[in-house]
């Protein structure tokens, strides 16, 4: 397996799933768009995988290496139709680069939380195979409003309809993490825009209450992880079904 990463700042990295990817046999190469990389033709590559990180989908004008990364990924799953993952700001970018609407939500939502498959949820290849109600990080002040032409909504919460999206057969979407370390929250606090959402969410303790009931979580979230990336590798062909 041949994996091409997106990443938009630093610290936003495939966390857990570099050691599961690692233990697959999986090589990987990492395009860092917010220092102006630029990313390789996609033959060779089996997944996408796009992270998260502090701008927000429409910011194109700002940063127009965005709509470059979004045409990439119409490309990659409407053309190519390979598997892809995207996480946070990778769900966000999915929906738009398939011109499905994402916007800003009341209140961000910042914590460890739950999220509930829908229906189509419960009945599909991934999540399936994860135990409900599924434990995780949440970090945005954004969200998919409505899913892209194909897709299905496959996850919800009260603070977010649209907690994880199929699009076709290989390519999935999830607005909260899935790849957290024990370094996350302390990184992800330094960030300045992180920060700001983190202390408007939970308040000035929150930073250190935050990484306390995430350091108490990381068993489950460590093997929410390994039983998560098993399931979406086997469901997008990657693996051999168990």
């Amino acid at each position: 397996m041949h994996v091409l990463v997106f990443q938009h700042i630093d610290v936003e990295h495939p966390g857990s799933f570099r050691d599961l990817m690692a233990e697959d046999g999986a090589t990987w190469d990492t395009v860092e768009w917010d220092v102006g990389e630029t990313p390789p033709d996609p033959e060779g590559y089996d997944l996408l995988m796009v992270m998260g990180g502090p701008m927000d989908v429409w910011e194109d004008g700002r940063l127009p290496w965005l709509a470059a990364e979004k045409a990439y990924i119409r490309r990659w799953v409407r053309e190519l139709e390979k598997p892809y993952l995207g996480l946070c700001l990778g769900h966000q970018l999915l929906a738009a680069a398939l011109g499905a609407p994402v916007g800003p939500m009341a209140v961000p939502e910042v914590g460890l939380t739950a999220v509930m498959p829908t229906p189509a949820g419960a009945a599909d290849p991934v999540l399936r195979h994860l135990a409900a109600p599924i434990l995780c990080l949440q970090w945005h002040g954004s969200e998919v409003k409505a899913v892209p032409e194909g897709g299905v909504a496959l996850a919800a919460n009260p603070a977010c309809a649209i907690q994880a999206m199929r699009v076709g057969a290989k390519a999935y979407g999830f607005q909260y993490h899935v790849e957290v370390t024990p370094d996350t929250v302390p990184e992800w606090s330094c960030v300045p825009e992180y920060a700001r959402s983190l202390e408007a969410t939970l308040g000035a303790d929150g930073a250190a209450e935050f990484a306390a009931a995430t350091e108490a979580a990381l068993p489950e979230l460590t093997a929410g992880a390994l039983g998560f990336w098993r399931a979406y590798t086997a469901a997008v062909g990657l693996r051999a079904a168990a």
